[in-house]
């Protein structure tokens, strides 16, 4: 038997059971269920002060979409009155009857796609008063992003800025950079600011895009047949992308050096599996103040993806077979990602049984994440360069390796992001990111809001009081990064270490 309370009023209505399975709307009867609460409570639904009351029926079906076809469903009721319903109806449950199965119905919105986005926040959201203020708030709306916005203000009344929900373009595009691959040609496109013209900015190395000649600079003007007037870079990037094995025919102009076109071509792409790297790196070969020549390996990782610790366990191989004696790993303004990736790409670094990081869950417990018997790739001294762009997996990754003694820190302090989310995708694309617990270094140090400090800061006066030789390099005619002022500092420590005979 399943309980139900519904409002005795012209409102149009919809009925969600409660499944995480996919399901249709065909009817206008919103309703919540709620399965075998732990936790007693009284339930009451209270409205007569508006001069309304409530019913409750007995439905035999607990899966699926109920269908009302009553009076009350398919009449309707003025905005003042749908708001003042759902603001004064409130819910308290003691019976143990009612606390096995409950239903509560809400107004839906008469547009298809706001409707869309209540039936996510069903699934997202336990049901409240909360929730029911901004069910009906969602009545009125016309477009879901104006329901998205209701939905992700009733989220920030929690008071924590990373549990929050994101739109099933936004979550899209979160999935390419945490899978790291995607279907499509391989063009990096972005709006130019002055005439929002679409400019290419890169193609993916060996992508259909890089095998076509398509060069920086040029523009993206028409796609299947379609002009990109007022449509912006993620518009665009979707229609480009598809099934592996499809076409794409774009148009591109061609602005020569003077800013003046120079026709336009029509370049007919496959798509094909894209993957996207969050590595890169290079050899610094330096001369040591004994007159060796030394190399220093450089890993820059911009985001942890399922690929970061396989990518750089690669890049690594790679740079030993080149005889590397020492690395920089660069974590500036890399914003984190996938906790999972960090802890695997901290393994490349360590060995034995250490501790990478300690949680904390709601209820306070604290509990540590250890390796198991550990082999890392290589045991060269390491500096890890840190800045306030460093956040969440970033200063996991760089707390593990700095507190277990492996590497030191130099730059500016981290961000200060020491919280873990779990990711809910929901039926409509979007998810939902919930703060599930906090992190500790394994030193037990506090992260969240406070940072990791460095051992070395990257200042000014720091790179003044660097010998003459190494200053040199800011001559032009060494490459750029090797004049990188942070670089240079973390060069200068692997040297001193080196030095002292310490390893890091």
């Amino acid at each position: 038997m399943e309980k139900v309370v519904t409002l005795n009023h012209d409102l149009p209505l919809l009925h969600f059971p409660n499944s995480r399975k996919p399901f249709s709307i065909p009817s206008p009867i919103l309703r919540i269920s709620s399965f075998k609460r732990h936790k007693k409570r009284s339930c009451l639904a209270s409205s007569s002060r508006l001069g309304f009351y409530t019913e409750t029926k007995t439905v035999s079906e607990s899966h699926g979409v109920i269908v009302d076809n009553s009076t009350i469903g398919r009449r309707l009721l003025g905005l003042a009155a749908a708001v003042s319903v759902a603001v004064s109806l409130s819910i308290f449950c003691d019976s143990p009857a009612l606390a096995e199965s409950l239903t509560i119905a809400f107004p839906v919105s008469r547009a298809r796609e706001v409707t869309t986005v209540q039936r996510t926040l069903v699934e997202a959201w336990d049901w409240d008063f909360k929730l029911q203020q901004t069910m009906v708030e969602m009545f009125p709306l016309r477009s879901a992003d104006a329901a998205y916005g209701k939905l992700k203000a009733m989220l920030s009344t929690l008071g924590d800025p990373f549990t929050r929900l994101i739109t099933p373009k936004e979550y899209q595009s979160f999935r390419i950079g945490s899978d790291g691959n995607l279907q499509g040609v391989g063009l990096f496109i972005n709006s130019e600011p002055r005439t929002g013209h679409l400019v290419v900015m890169s193609c993916v190395e060996g992508s259909p895009a890089d095998r076509a000649g398509i060069h920086e600079g040029e523009e993206l003007v028409e796609i299947n047949g379609e002009k990109l007037d007022d449509v912006d870079s993620e518009a665009a990037a979707q229609k480009l992308r598809g099934r592996v094995g499809t076409f794409v025919t774009i148009k591109l102009k061609n602005v020569n050096g003077s800013g003046t076109d120079s026709g336009i071509r029509e370049v007919k792409l496959p798509r094909d599996y894209i993957k996207l790297s969050p590595i890169s790196s290079a050899i610094i070969p330096h001369t040591t103040p004994d007159g060796r020549l030394a190399k220093t390996g450089y890993v820059k990782l911009t985001a942890f993806s399922q690929t970061a610790a396989s990518d750089m366990e690669n890049a690594v191989h790679e740079m030993e077979n080149q005889d590397v004696q020492s690395y920089i790993l660069d974590l500036r303004n890399n914003p984190g990602g996938l906790v999972r990736a960090g802890l695997d790409v901290a393994q490349l670094w360590l060995d034995g049984d250490e501790t990478l990081v300690y949680t904390i869950d709601r209820e306070g417990v604290t509990s540590p994440i250890n390796m198991i018997n550990g082999h890392a790739v290589t045991h060269d001294p390491l500096v890890v360069l840190v800045n306030e762009g460093s956040a969440s997996a970033s200063e996991i990754l760089a707390g593990a390796l700095h507190d277990n003694g492996r590497a030191i820190l130099v730059g500016n302090r981290t961000f200060g992001k020491g919280k873990i989310q779990s990711i809910t995708e929901l039926n409509d694309g979007s998810a939902l990111f919930v703060t599930v617990a906090k992190y500790l270094s394994p030193s037990l140090h506090e992260i969240d809001q406070v940072g990791i400090a460095p051992d070395v800061q990257c200042t000014t006066g720091m790179i003044d009081s660097l010998t003459a030789e190494i200053v040199e390099k800011m001559n032009s005619s060494v490459p750029l990064l090797e004049a990188d002022s942070c670089v240079m500092v973390a060069e200068h420590e692997l040297e001193a270490r080196r030095s002292n005979g310490t390893a890091s």
